[in-house]
């Protein structure tokens, strides 16, 4: 009955049916069953005793810059954070500052805002396409840092027992691309230790970090970096020495610009996305013997969780 019940609170924050191919930055892919928007804190405060008691699967979405829904759909609740989670609070401590951040802020706004006060230690963020929230559980990096160089701490919410906790850095044990925290582990907040300084310098690094992304990756409907790096190795390497460059299925194809991407024509299929990852993890595996691990999340595809 926690379906009924959750759709009867949330009124019109509840959709039957609803289409999130654009809560991705792929753009495609079918239906979620269902999806719920929490608007803010003290929605989520009212409905956390029907959230852990959801009888059926459920998918947290940020910015959707690590997610594919299949063509067929999600057979479960695609879940948002809104508006009311987008807040962010300094609290100075000499030269060194506390950044208690919101879920579902974007990593590039708040490296940019951040900036703009002369913040430094998370420019590297503006070129991620991800929100705070799943960032903060994916371990999300780049330009050499990541969150785990600046997370003090996380208040989670626990889908499967519907308690609040305050998990600390050590807790979160990050690893590359990894924490302790699962799809069900709802981030309600994260604080960040960073620190002042120069703005100008900030804002020239940020400048520097786009112009960089914007010459060496490309743009269109994409995930980003769709493997992880193997151990001693860069996936995107691996995959241009497998001469994959160009490869394509149907409507997405392998970047030219850089091999760990894959980019899908618009108004194209998550499934020939999916497919095409598929063939260059076998091929890369029978060419080198390693065995690639996607970073993306994949929805409603057989066999995938």
């Amino acid at each position: 009955m926690s379906i009924a019940r959750l759709r009867a609170v949330a009124g019109e924050n509840w959709v039957d049916n609803a289409p999130v191919a654009q809560w991705t930055t792929y753009r495609v892919g079918g239906t979620a069953r269902y999806a719920l928007m929490i608007p803010g804190p003290e929605e989520l405060r009212e409905w956390a005793k029907y959230l852990h008691d959801l009888e059926c699967s459920w998918w947290i979405f940020g910015q959707g810059s690590n997610t594919l829904v299949a063509d067929a759909g999600f057979d479960g609740v695609a879940i948002r954070m809104g508006e009311g989670f987008s807040h962010f609070e300094v609290v100075e401590k000499g030269d060194l500052v506390q950044v208690t951040v919101g879920p579902s802020m974007a990593l590039p706004v708040l490296a940019r805002r951040l900036a703009d006060v002369g913040i430094t230690g998370f420019e590297w963020a503006v070129g991620v396409p991800g929100s705070m929230g799943g960032a903060t559980v994916m371990n999300a990096g780049g330009h050499g840092s990541d969150m785990a160089a600046s997370v003090v701490s996380a208040e989670v919410l626990s889908l499967r027992d519907g308690t609040l906790r305050h998990v600390t850095r050590e807790e979160l044990d990050y690893g590359y691309r990894r924490s302790a925290l699962g799809h069900d582990d709802l981030v309600c907040a994260t604080t960040l230790a960073l620190s002042k300084g120069s703005r100008d310098d900030a804002k020239r690094t940020l400048k520097e970090i786009v112009s960089w992304r914007r010459e060496h990756q490309p743009g269109g409907s994409n995930a980003g970096s769709v493997f992880r790096n193997p151990d001693g190795h860069s996936a995107g390497a691996l995959i241009e020495q497998c001469g994959l460059k160009g490869r394509r299925h149907g409507s997405a194809v392998v970047s030219e610009k850089h091999a760990n991407f894959i980019q899908v024509d618009d108004h194209g299929s998550a499934d020939d996305v999916y497919a095409l990852m598929r063939e260059v993890a076998v091929a890369v595996r029978e060419q080198t013997g390693i065995t690639l691990v996607s970073e993306i999340r994949l929805l409603g595809f057989e066999g995938e969780r």
